[in-house]
């Protein structure tokens, strides 16, 4: 008779930061039936991978669960696989990280399943070659990668039937391919489909092996798996195919595979990941050129044939393509590096340990990418490992600071290239907030962390054109065009209507300290959109800086020689802006001082920007207040003109923050919300990401005259 052997496995996760009705809705419509009928099924073997953040839920709310795992586990029916605690991408933090991040989830499933796991789920199955020996020193023995990785090395379909084994720097790991047609048939196909397959591949030898692996999620939370799945029965049909068939079909874990099969052979992989993340990787002009490209070979039914060869981009690029990706992971490498620094004498404090368990936390993969799930524009995700890594900086502050440091504050002013962007970025440390400056980008802060609460003020997305959006675009042409029916490769789903009125897009990164001049025709309208014509040339520009101190404090002094439009003539203005830290309290103190260079008057229209991110921008207790005022609306996404006014505050009561602005001279300020349109696995949608508060003054500088302005933001904890 002719057999085949057949490994089963599933990996599940949920990010850091994702809300617990997400964590229960997996658990009782994918988690926990999977295993209730998996129980029901005792000749059935499946490998399972369960990242660190799902069992420490499940040890919180449903320890059951880790009991009913771990007697699956002794009867031999569940391999567990190991993989980084927090889910990482493993190439995107340092060798100690990785390693870290693998001995902890070996531990913890060897301490709550009483299993050795040697097997390494690789996140997103991103690969690059030098992970063989991270994994080798991490102790395991293999990992499960998508068979297109092997096809791009050039091996055949016949020549997967098996794992193979490779090496970096002599140092070894057996790597197995996930069978692409198998993560199409399961559970999308009828049971049949799959024992069909499996039995076109069995051998004489028996020695042929198919691999199955992919989210736990798709069996019933993916749209419409849980009917699918359990009400209809599929897992249930299908688990009984397997059985009725295990004359031929042997079900293997890969751990048993490594004891009783040789590899088929050596193979070196190039980077990759699956098909679609290297395409979302790709800058969005190109993205659409690839896309281009493969409808072409679609319709001339090309694409499954030669699929092979058509390569996406990198994953290291999203850190190009997006700076608030690069912002997250510069900022994991920079607490990475404090951490270091402190590692010999302070390694067994307890401090220390929970300082590293923040920072690995703050690695969770989920908001550092963009494709088809939400990820990097989910303010939710952003907003976690943000306050994970502030979490770690405070306890290392309460390591390494003396008591009257902690008593009394302190603060520290380091000038380096934070974003390995070849200019050096400032940052300013206190007991309270930390800012990130960039003097090369205008003088801007585009990071503020509040420590007492753990958040980054400044945490926002700008909005960036997406190769998708086109999508949108043509769906509204269509309807305009005899009502034209889209191609099949463009079809659409929205969330809401008019979602295509509402793609716009920033050509400057939106954070706060942005200096704007503006032309006598602007209105809040276009502002908002990012479409107002700017008089001045400095919003993207160089500043200089120096650093000084005053008292307990430090001084940041931007200054820059720029040039205003005024009545069609580019006249010269020096601007200052002098930015003071309080050691102690969270209160940043800001000085502007424009000066007219010419022999001229001029009238002038200046104005800031401030971002303020607090997560809703229509939840009720969380909105704008002005006293004296009463806004006819005042949700943090509400669009509005408060004129002459001297102070205002920005209130998050679920955080217990209150962001306030004092201006000494009165201002009219404008506000408006920073609305994203990115996709989702449900389709279209309108993300709220951060509110801007623009107060601005319309001034008459006569020749060589200066005006001066102070604004104090101060945050109430």
């Amino acid at each position: 008779m002719r057999k085949v052997k057949l490994a089963l496995g599933t990996h599940n996760h949920q990010p850091v930061g994702n809300f617990d009705f997400v964590f229960e809705d997996a658990y009782a419509k994918a988690y926990l039936p999977f295993i209730e009928i998996l129980e029901r099924h005792p000749q059935i073997k499946v490998s399972q991978h369960y990242t660190g953040i799902l069992l420490d839920w499940f040890m919180q709310k449903y320890p059951e669960f880790i009991g009913r795992l771990k007697a699956l586990v002794k009867r031999g029916q569940i391999e567990m696989i190991s993989g980084g605690f927090y889910e990482p991408i493993l190439i995107n933090i340092p060798d100690a990280d990785k390693l870290g991040q693998i001995a902890k989830l070996t531990q913890t499933i060897k301490e709550q399943t009483g299993y050795n796991a040697t097997g390494f789920w690789l996140a997103e199955r991103i690969w690059e070659p030098h992970l063989a020996s991270i994994l080798s020193q991490a102790h395991m023995r293999y990992t499960i990668i998508d068979d297109s990785h092997f096809k791009s090395a050039g091996l055949q379909d016949e020549e997967l039937r098996g794992y193979y084994i490779t090496e970096d720097k002599g140092e070894t790991l057996n790597i197995f391919p996930i069978a692409e047609r198998l993560r199409y048939t399961i559970p999308f196909q009828d049971p049949e489909v799959t024992i069909e397959y499996l039995r076109s591949i069995a051998s004489e030898d028996g020695n042929n092996l198919v691999v199955f692996a992919d989210d736990g999620e798709k069996f019933g939370i993916w749209p419409d798996t849980y009917k699918h799945c359990y009400e209809n029965g599929w897992i249930e049909r299908f688990f009984r195919a397997l059985e009725a068939n295990l004359d031929w079909i042997e079900l293997v874990h890969f751990q048993e595979v490594l004891n009783t099969m040789p590899p088929i052979g050596r193979v070196y992989l190039p980077t990759a990941s699956y098909r679609e993340m290297m395409e979302w990787a790709l800058p969005t002009k190109t993205i659409h050129e690839y896309e281009d490209f493969e409808h072409q070979l679609r319709d001339h039914n090309m694409f499954n044939r030669y699929k092979v060869f058509v390569h996406g981009g990198f994953w290291r690029n999203f850190l190009a393509k997006y700076p608030e990706s690069n912002n997250l992971h510069k900022k994991s490498i920079y607490v990475n590096q404090k951490l270091e620094k402190v590692k010999g004498a302070a390694r067994q404090s307890e401090l220390f340990s929970e300082a590293q368990d923040k920072l690995w936390a703050g690695q969770c993969n989920c908001p550092y990418w963009h494709g088809v799930f939400g990820g990097l524009y989910l303010n939710n995700l952003r907003f976690a490992v943000y306050r994970s890594m502030i979490e770690a900086e405070t306890k290392l502050d309460q390591l390494t600071r003396s008591k009257t440091a902690l008593e009394k504050g302190w603060i520290d002013i380091q000038q380096f290239d934070f974003d390995a962007d070849g200019q050096d970025e400032i940052i300013v440390e206190t007991a309270t907030l930390n800012g990130y400056f960039s003097p090369a980008k205008g003088g801007s802060l585009f990071e503020l962390d509040f420590k007492p609460a753990a958040i980054n003020l400044l945490d926002t997305m700008s909005r960036h054109e997406e190769a998708y959006h086109r999508k949108l675009l043509n769906v509204q042409n269509n309807h305009h065009n005899n009502n034209e029916v889209a191609s099949i490769h463009d079809r659409v789903v929205m969330k809401e209507d008019g979602l295509d009125k509402r793609l716009h897009y920033d050509w400057f990164r939106r954070c706060s300290l942005i200096d704007h001049f503006l032309t006598a025709d602007t209105t809040l309208d276009e502002m908002a959109i990012a479409k107002n014509h700017e008089a001045g040339d400095f919003v993207t520009s160089a500043y200089n800086v120096d650093i000084s101190q005053e008292k307990a404090a430090k001084l940041l002094h931007f200054s820059r020689v720029g040039f205003v439009n005024v009545d069609g003539r580019a006249e010269s203005i020096k601007l200052d802006k002098i930015i003071k830290f309080d050691p102690k309290n969270p209160q940043i103190d800001i000085k502007y001082r424009l000066r007219n260079q010419t022999d001229r008057k001029l009238d002038l229209w200046f104005g800031i920007d401030f971002i303020v991110a607090l997560l809703a921008g229509n939840a009720h207790d969380r909105y704008f207040y002005i006293p004296g005022h009463n806004l006819e609306t005042r949700n943090l996404a509400s669009t509005g003109i408060v004129s002459q006014i001297n102070q205002l505050s920005v209130v998050d009561e679920w955080l217990g923050i209150d962001v306030q602005f004092s201006f000494d001279r009165s201002a009219d300020v404008w506000r408006y919300p920073i609305e994203t349109i990115s996709q989702s696995e449900g389709g279209f949608e309108r993300v709220y990401q951060s509110s801007v508060v623009f107060p601005n003054w319309k001034i008459q500088l006569l020749p060589d005259a200066s005006w001066e302005l102070n604004i104090v933001k101060h945050i109430k904890h």
